[in-house]
């Protein structure tokens, strides 16, 4: 095991913070430099990597507000929803926010709805949800979580993030009412609660025709869970959160099947058997319409191309063929074909008709999907991937999706992951691709310590493959180094991985500005 020279003090590294950022349901509270130094570390660091990044790849995210007031106003907002209970911090009941959402009207009840959850392809298959109703020229609404930079990403309108001013007038609309909600409950409403009942009232606001939904965790007792969706979407189950949900797909898919809401149409990605069953069971009991996929649609072809790959779907209404879709892996084409099916059975295709939905409009939604820090090429030369995955399922995704659309000829990881996850198991499913791996961490307090993450990587890698940078800017460099020292042909590359958190840090340090 190695480490890279570093000019870093221990005192950069992070030593608290009020936000307790989750690697599933919180990113970054943005880079608040005045309040966490080790994001200003961050800040400084990337001036040197954004200079040899060139210009930006893929699709753009918010940044802070050029506005100082603006800027100030939304910071307060962001200080001000630090100081409750973070994601991690769980009392599993919708008391709360169905409390808050009396209050405030129920505005949740304004518009129609798909309901998403799932272990992995949350967020993507949503954004794709997103991208096919907008196409057939509906208002939509889309609350995602965690964000990859900006807080603001987690509430969209008509496919874009709402801006900080509405972020921060949304907010203050509210803020009355959660005051009368604390007095009245055993415990103050949490982060995700408010966050949640923001993006209900923006949606109601606007107003949208279809609103798409993510969950936080589970189903059951998420705070999203106060719709009632005519659509409820489950993304493939695997074991993460354990700890809350369980430690078999059954248990975890008995939590998660909490969004099928009596009459509703279920649309059901590929399952592990255990989470299958408990998951028809759920739907057969409140009389709700299953689609699955592998039975009534999925994926009949699909081929790598540039930039992408082309698709052809099997839909509850037909086939549609000459589908691309610009991001890579197997997973991403299994995400598109569960999108499609639910998007058809909110329009009543499938159990009311049988034909498909207009295939040029289908191509055109799927051509525009982004789906940021997702195998997301950022930097060329040498090229810089990032991925998300934070488990086992999400890394082996990843590992399968790298090797098919980019066959490097070596490979660097640069691995910054949460200390509660199953951090060997995510290093496994990457050794196979991974030439060296830099581990290091990210500035938030549930990073796992580096040198801890180093002790297993060298379980899983040898010393010989293992490089210690604490530092992420550091990392990030040690890496592209180490990728260059292959020759500019060669066909090296970086990917940087193990949590949204990180690769949200990264995306910041590579690309801003």
């Amino acid at each position: 095991m190695s480490e890279q020279p570093s000019s870093s003090d221990p005192s950069d590294h992070p030593t608290g913070d009020a936000f307790d950022a989750s690697d599933d349901f919180d990113g970054i509270v943005d880079a608040e430099t005045e309040r966490d130094p080790d994001l200003a570390v961050i800040e400084a660091g990337s001036r040197t990597l954004r200079a040899q990044s060139g210009p930006p790849q893929g699709d753009p995210v918010p940044v802070r507000p050029t506005d100082p007031e603006v800027d100030a106003a939304l910071r307060e907002v962001e200080q001000e929803l630090s100081t409750r209970w973070g994601e991690t911090k769980l009392e599993p009941s919708v008391r709360r926010i169905a409390a808050l959402m009396d209050v405030l009207g129920d505005p949740q009840r304004a518009y129609p709805s798909v309901h998403i959850t799932g272990t992995n392809g949350k967020t993507s298959t949503a954004r794709m949800i997103e991208a096919l109703l907008g196409a057939f020229d509906l208002r939509t609404g889309r609350y995602t979580s965690p964000h990859v930079q900006m807080i603001t990403e987690r509430i969209s309108l008509d496919g874009a993030p709402i801006s900080a001013e509405r972020f921060v007038e949304t907010y203050r609309d509210v803020q009355p009412y959660l005051d009368l909600v604390d007095s009245g409950q055993e415990y103050r409403l949490s982060f995700f609660e408010v966050l949640t009942a923001m993006a209900y009232a923006a949606f109601a606001d606007a107003p949208v025709d279809a609103a798409v939904v993510e969950v936080g965790m589970g189903g059951t007792w998420d705070a999203t869970n106060v719709i009632d969706a005519s659509v409820a979407v489950v993304t493939p189950i695997s074991l993460d959160h354990t700890d809350r949900l369980g430690g078999t797909p059954a248990e975890i898919a008995g939590e998660k099947a909490g969004v099928i809401k009596e009459g509703a149409t279920v649309i059901l990605a590929q399952q592990p058997v255990d989470a299958a069953q408990v998951l028809l069971k759920k739907a057969v009991d409140v009389d709700a319409t299953v689609a699955r996929e592998g039975m009534e649609f999925g994926v009949v072809a699909r081929e790598v191309a540039v930039g992408g790959q082309l698709l052809t779907l099997r839909g509850l209404g037909g086939e549609y063929d000459g589908v691309f879709l610009p991001l890579y892996g197997a997973h991403q084409a299994h995400n598109a074909a569960v999108a499609l099916a639910a998007v058809e059975a909110f329009f009543g295709i499938g159990a009311q008709q049988a034909r498909p939905l207009d295939l040029d409009t289908v191509r055109r939604a799927f051509a525009s999907v982004a789906s940021p820090g997702r195998l997301e090429v950022v930097r060329r030369s040498p090229t810089v991937v990032l991925d998300a995955a934070h488990n086992p399922a999400g890394a082996r995704a990843a590992a399968e999706g790298v090797q098919e659309a980019f066959g490097f000829s070596r490979l660097i990881g640069v691995v910054g992951a949460s200390a509660d996850k199953d951090v060997r198991g995510v290093l496994e499913a990457f050794e196979p691709i991974f030439a060296e791996v830099v581990v290091t961490a990210n500035s938030t307090p549930r990073a796992m310590d580096p040198d801890a993450l180093a002790a297993v990587a060298v379980e899983v890698f040898g010393e010989d493959r293992v490089v210690v940078e604490p530092r992420l800017d550091d990392a990030l460099e040690a890496a592209i180094t180490l990728a260059e020292e292959e020759g500019e042909f060669a066909g090296a590359g970086v990917l940087v991985t193990g949590s949204v958190i990180t690769v949200g840090e990264a995306r910041l340090l590579l690309r801003k500005g």
